[in-house]
């Protein structure tokens, strides 16, 4: 595996195809997804996540169901969230939840936690919206506390305490799932994932780059500031999308239905202007090298890349061709990433790298002591 991790991430969308009137099943949705994973696999590709979502219009509110079909069907596929929600789920679940995944998949899962952007799923779970960042920190907190002790004894002002509580399965190897933050907004974010030394996710879809590398400048200042490392060895992973066929005039031909129909930016601004102001790239192959190989310019060396594809009424004969594409691009993008990769920038964490550093980090206190 490169130093560089790629793959696809979805919120899982059931949206009418503009083409043709068609919509997809929760069933049908919720199979395109396995397949997606499996095809990210078979291209060479690193990671799939699933963003959790409890309205209507998606189908994955229970990412660690699905997750743990797909890890029966893949053999090295990294299976993340893009996000699960801290604020309105119970840390004690997404610990047993996600450490059971974890063994199931030999330790072929990490998150990425965030608030979610609907307020509306805070009272369908007791909880109050306008309490996001407090319930993000007190949760994640014991979250945290629950993977890396055998025993917690906690009180906070969100759910009832816990007294000598063991939370089960403990994490695989003693090495809990890594955990990237999610953020589109919130410097508080950035500042929990800093703090912990965890990664920080931008979702690198909708605004231009310079909000975002205002939010990853600010986590890797903090990053160094609590003493994890420098300001280059925060671990750093962006979004980004495109659609893209051998000619370009034919992907921007084939794709603008859908961008101008799409429930998130449609009826916005043109697809040309998007284009031009967003990560979005409609376009050939090179072209999508291109824009990819440029993020590092603006938000320094990083470890994870994800494409949104399989959005806004996308057919999934037509994802699957996007991700035979992609496949065909990413040894020139692990190639040139990796080219320009400065020492001392680490690789994207793995569940067996992260045990190989813990292993070490043991027997050197072994020897000292």
């Amino acid at each position: 595996m490169s130093s560089m991790q790629f793959g696809i991430f979805t919120v899982g969308d059931l949206t009418v195809d503009p083409t043709d009137g068609s919509l997809p099943t929760e069933n049908e949705k919720l199979k395109a997804l396995v397949a997606i994973a499996k095809k990210v696999e078979d291209i060479g590709g690193d990671v799939f996540a699933v963003g959790e979502h409890h309205d209507s219009g998606f189908v994955p509110p229970s990412i660690s169901t699905l997750h743990a079909f797909i890890a029966a069907q893949t053999k090295r596929l990294i299976l993340s969230t893009s996000i699960a929600h801290i604020t309105t789920n119970d840390p004690v679940k997404i610990a047993e939840d996600y450490a059971t995944l974890q063994h199931l998949s030999d330790g072929r899962v990490d998150l990425v936690l965030g608030r979610g952007n609907t307020a509306q799923v805070y009272p369908w779970f007791g909880k109050d919206p306008s309490k996001g960042v407090e319930l993000t920190i007190e949760n994640y907190q014991l979250l945290r506390r629950l993977w890396d002790e055998d025993v917690v004894n906690w009180e906070g002002r969100f759910r009832t305490p816990l007294q000598g509580f063991t939370s089960i399965p403990r994490p695989l190897d003693g090495v809990a799932p890594f955990v990237w933050h999610g953020s589109i907004r919130t410097p508080e974010v950035a500042e929990i994932a800093a703090y912990y030394g965890d990664g920080y996710f931008a979702n690198n879809i909708f605004w231009p780059k310079e909000h975002y590398i205002r939010l990853i400048n600010f986590y890797r200042q903090r990053y160094e500031h609590y003493g994890h490392g420098t300001q280059e060895q925060a671990i750093v992973g962006l979004g980004g999308q495109f659609f893209m066929r051998k000619n370009s005039q034919d992907a921007v031909n084939e794709f603008r239905p859908y961008f101008d129909n799409a429930p998130v930016y449609g009826h916005g601004p043109s697809l040309e202007d998007f284009q031009a102001q967003t990560p979005l790239t409609v376009g050939s192959p090179q072209e999508v090298i291109e824009k990819t190989l440029s993020f590092a310019d603006f938000f320094g060396d990083y470890q994870r890349q994800m494409f949104l594809i399989d959005h806004a009424g996308l057919p999934l004969k037509t994802v699957l061709e996007q991700l035979d594409l992609l496949g065909e691009i990413l040894p020139t993008l692990r190639a040139e990433f990796d080219a320009r990769r400065p020492a001392g920038v680490p690789d994207a964490p793995t569940h067996a790298n992260r045990l190989a550093a813990k292993q070490a980090a043991t027997t050197t206190e072994g020897s000292q002591s």
